[in-house]
């Protein structure tokens, strides 16, 4: 028996369901031209080379080109507030410690609201860092290094890269945890610490990968511990500070991707899905492992709860320690 004919109502209905939804359609439509990636750091650095890598890599997989703007200043904030201010649908950029979680402890003054103004997309790398001594140092264990500094308060000197970052905060919370006094002295980047420390004029540092791995293949400095929660294939040998007897000692110096509040969540779908494809590649795997990183992904769900877990840890320690940046 033959159906009597759709009604234009259900006729338009019918059609309606069959097409995509407009957020569906506003998925598969962008990007429409170039992507911009904002690294707000200086050229040649390490969240740089993670960027073009995984630049070239977005290209393909979204059919638009990606170019690397690199915006350095200000600790990573001057780039950091170029993606917050961002309006045009095709601007985003690299999220990190720094700018994200402890310059806004840091600093009097931004020129953001770090946790307004972006919307996270993905979690791209966990960087930890190795605890390194001076070749002239007789410490043999992070033991041994904390009994000492215990009974000794100040008399253990550190460097860093500056103020603020990775390198110091680690120190700080290695003092913190065991609760001992320790020497901080800054640098200008952290190279410049590094060959103080090979030198003999440092105690302690607490180093990433791909600054420190080179020097410690080459007997110029030792590892003592790594500061990641399992041990890294680079250097299976070294304990996690965890196994070395700070319980629970966790720290990195991570990159994730991060858009303006105002981006559509189609679009940071669609690019948490480029991004998690490019992190199968076998090449970005081994650039991001082979200098002791870790590889991430995941869902921007699961970024946005580690950036707030991040302010969580570092903002007591932080306070503790009186640190600021003006």
């Amino acid at each position: 028996m033959p159906h009597a004919p759709l009604s234009l109502p259900r006729r338009a209905l019918l059609l309606a369901a069959l097409l995509p939804s407009p957020a569906v359609h506003a998925q598969e439509a962008w990007p429409t031209r170039t992507v911009r990636l904002i690294v707000p750091y200086a050229a040649g650095g390490f969240a740089d080379t993670r960027a073009r890598k995984i630049a070239d890599a977005l290209g393909k997989v979204l059919g638009q080109p990606v170019i690397v703007d690199n915006r350095g200043g200000a600790g990573g904030v001057t780039g950091t507030d170029v993606i917050a201010k961002a309006t045009d649908g095709h601007t985003f950029g690299f999220g990190s410690p720094a700018p994200l979680v402890t310059n806004p402890m840091l600093m009097k003054k931004m020129p953001y609201d770090a946790e307004k103004a972006f919307k996270p997309i993905i979690l791209i790398e966990e960087a930890p860092l190795f605890l390194t001594i001076a070749p002239n140092q007789s410490f043999k264990s992070v033991k041994e290094l904390v009994d000492f500094a215990r009974a000794n308060p100040g008399k253990l000197s550190y460097g860093s890269s500056g103020v603020g970052g990775a390198h110091h905060l680690s120190a700080e919370l290695l003092a913190y945890d065991t609760r001992t006094e320790m020497t901080h002295v800054p640098y200008k980047g952290g190279a410049l610490a590094a060959t103080d420390l090979m030198g003999g004029h440092l105690a302690f540092m607490f180093e990433m990968g791909y600054a420190a791995l080179p020097s410690i293949q080459a007997g110029k400095i030792r590892a003592l511990a790594v500061s990641s929660k399992k041990r890294l294939k680079v250097l299976p040998d070294v304990p996690t500070l965890d196994e070395a007897g700070i319980k629970g000692f966790e720290s990195y110096n991570w990159l994730g991707m991060i858009a303006p509040a105002s981006t559509p969540d189609a679009v940071i779908a669609r690019l948490n899905q480029a991004v998690n494809e490019a992190l199968k590649q076998s090449d970005i795997r081994q650039m991001i492992e082979g200098s002791g990183g870790i590889v991430a992904g995941g869902t921007p769900e699961a970024y946005g709860k580690f950036i707030a877990q991040e302010r969580a840890k570092w903002g007591p320690i932080i306070k503790n320690a009186k640190i600021t940046l003006e």
